[in-house]
C-alpha cells in the first residue's frame, strides 16, 4: 500500500477479511483449490481507491456546459445534436465537449466486436427476464448508504417514481443490446449510454455537495467501483443465477457478457483501475463487497427496497386485462425479489408475500429448460427465440410506459 491509498470507513473490507470465520473459510478454500476467494491485495486496494474516483472527462463537460453559462436545457440540445449528427455539427462546441466526444467515439484496441455482439445477443435472448432479475438483485445492495443515499436524494427509485425510473433503466438495457448498437455511430444505444453517463455526473456532483453525504464514509457518489459492480451484475451474476430458472448460459457466453459489459462500461465512463476480466475475478470482487457491507442505509434503504415491488402493483382505476397484467407483474417481481435477496436481508423489510406465487417459476422451469435445449441444439431455433424475446420486451415496455418516453434527465433539484 502507498500513502495515497485509502478506503471509505463504511466499506470495512480490511477489517472484514481478518474476522476469524472469514479467515478460516479463506484458508480452507486455498488448501482445497489453490486459489483465493478474494482479490489480491493490490486489486483490492485499487477497488477501494476507486470508491473515491469519478469520471473527470464527463465531469468537466457537465460543469462547463450544464452547470455553466450554456445551461442544462441548451446543453441537452447540444448533446442531442452531436449524438445525431456528430460533434462537427457544432462548430462552437466547448473544448470539454470535444474532448468528451473524442474519447466516446474512439473504440479501444481491446474491443472484440464479435464478443460485444454475442453478449448483446444474450441480453436480447433473456428478454424481460433480464429486467426482473436486475431489479431484484439490486435490492440487496440498497442496504448500503453509499448506494442508497444518492438514489434517495435524487428520488428516482423511491416512492411513486420507482416504476418510471426502473422503466427508464429498462429502456437503457433495450437500447444498448440492439444488434450492433454499441459499435454503430449514431445508434440509439450509444446515445442512451452517453445520456446516462451525463446523468450520473449530474447526480454525482449535486449529491457530493449535499450535507447528507460523507465522503470519508462512502467515497464518491456513483463511484468507479460501484459502477463496476453494476457491470458484474449484468454479466456474471445473471449468467450464473438464471440457471435456477432454467436459462442456460455457458462459460463462453459468460465471457462474452463480461466483454460486452466492459465496453458498455467504457461508453458510460467506467475507467476502473482494476477490471475483473474473468468470471472468477468477478466473483472475487463480489465476495470482497459482501464482507465489506455496513447495512447502514436505514430508512432510505427501506424506502428504496420496499418501493420496488409496490411499483408494479395494480393502479387505482385500472380494470380488465390491464389490471390482470399489472397484478401478474406485481406478483412475479415480488417472487423474484424473494428469490434473489438474501433471506436475512429480506426479513428486515416489509415485502409482499410470495405464497402461492412462488409456484410460477417452479412450473415454468421445465418449459424454459425445454426452450433452452431446443434453442441450443435445433438449428435455427435460437434466432426464433431471440426474435420472440425482443418483440416481447418491447411490447412489455410500451405497455408499462403508456406512451411516455424515457428522458434520462437528472437536472432537477434533489428532493431534500
Amino acid at each position: 500500500m502507498t500513502a495515497s491509498d485509502r478506503t471509505p470507513t463504511a466499506f470495512p473490507y480490511w477489517e472484514g477479511i481478518r474476522k476469524p470465520g472469514i479467515a478460516r473459510a479463506r484458508t480452507i478454500v486455498r488448501k482445497l483449490t489453490g486459489t483465493d476467494i478474494f482479490p489480491t491485495t493490490e486489486q483490492a486496494q485499487h477497488f477501494c481507491n476507486d470508491l473515491f474516483s469519478g469520471d473527470p472527462v464527463a465531469e468537466r463537460f457537465v460543469e462547463e456546459v450544464f452547470h455553466g453559462e450554456i445551461g442544462a436545457k441548451a446543453g441537452r440540445a447540444m448533446l442531442d445534436t452531436a449524438l445525431t449528427h456528430g460533434i462537427d455539427a457544432l462548430p462552437d462546441a466547448p473544448e470539454s465537449m470535444r474532448v468528451l466526444f473524442e474519447e466516446f467515439e474512439t473504440v479501444p484496441d481491446w474491443v472484440d466486436p464479435a464478443l460485444v455482439e454475442q453478449g448483446a445477443a444474450i441480453w436480447r435472448r433473456w428478454g424481460t427476464m433480464l429486467f426482473s432479475f436486475a431489479g431484484a438483485e439490486t435490492l440487496e445492495i440498497y442496504t448500503e448508504s453509499a448506494v442508497a443515499t444518492p438514489l434517495s436524494l435524487a428520488g428516482g427509485y423511491a416512492g411513486d417514481n420507482a416504476l418510471r425510473r426502473f422503466l427508464e433503466t429498462c429502456r437503457f438495457w433495450i437500447d444498448v443490446s440492439q444488434p450492433g448498437a454499441l459499435l454503430q455511430p449514431g445508434s440509439d444505444g450509444r446515445a442512451t449510454a452517453l445520456k446516462v453517463r451525463v446523468m450520473h455526473v449530474s447526480v454525482r456532483s449535486r449529491v457530493a455537495d449535499h450535507p447528507e453525504w460523507d465522503t470519508s464514509k462512502w467515497g464518491l457518489p456513483i463511484s468507479q467501483s460501484y459502477m463496476l459492480l453494476t457491470l458484474i451484475a449484468g454479466s456474471v451474476t445473471p449468467g450464473l443465477a438464471l440457471w435456477t430458472l432454467g436459462y442456460h448460459t455457458t462459460p463462453s457466453e459468460v465471457r462474452a457478457l463480461i466483454h460486452f459489459q466492459r465496453y458498455m462500461g467504457h461508453l458510460l465512463g467506467v475507467r476502473a483501475t482494476w477490471y475483473p476480466e474473468t468470471a472468477t475475478d468477478s466473483l472475487r470482487a463480489l465476495a470482497m463487497t459482501i464482507v465489506s457491507r455496513s447495512y447502514d442505509s436505514g430508512k432510505h434503504g427501506s424506502e428504496l427496497i420496499e418501493s420496488y415491488p409496490k411499483a408494479f402493483a395494480p393502479r387505482d382505476g385500472h380494470r380488465g386485462l390491464t389490471r390482470l397484467r399489472e397484478a401478474y407483474n406485481f406478483r412475479i417481481n415480488s417472487v423474484y425479489a424473494a428469490m434473489f435477496m438474501a433471506p436475512g436481508t429480506r426479513r428486515k423489510y416489509r415485502m409482499p408475500g410470495v405464497i402461492p406465487w412462488l409456484l410460477i417459476p417452479i412450473l415454468r422451469f421445465p418449459l424454459i429448460t425445454a426452450m433452452e435445449l431446443i434453442r441450443r441444439f435445433v438449428p435455427g431455433a435460437g434466432a426464433i427465440v431471440e426474435k420472440t424475446m425482443v418483440r416481447h420486451r418491447e411490447n412489455w415496455y410500451h405497455a408499462q410506459m403508456k406512451g411516455r418516453e424515457a428522458a434520462f434527465d437528472a437536472s432537477g433539484a434533489l428532493r431534500r
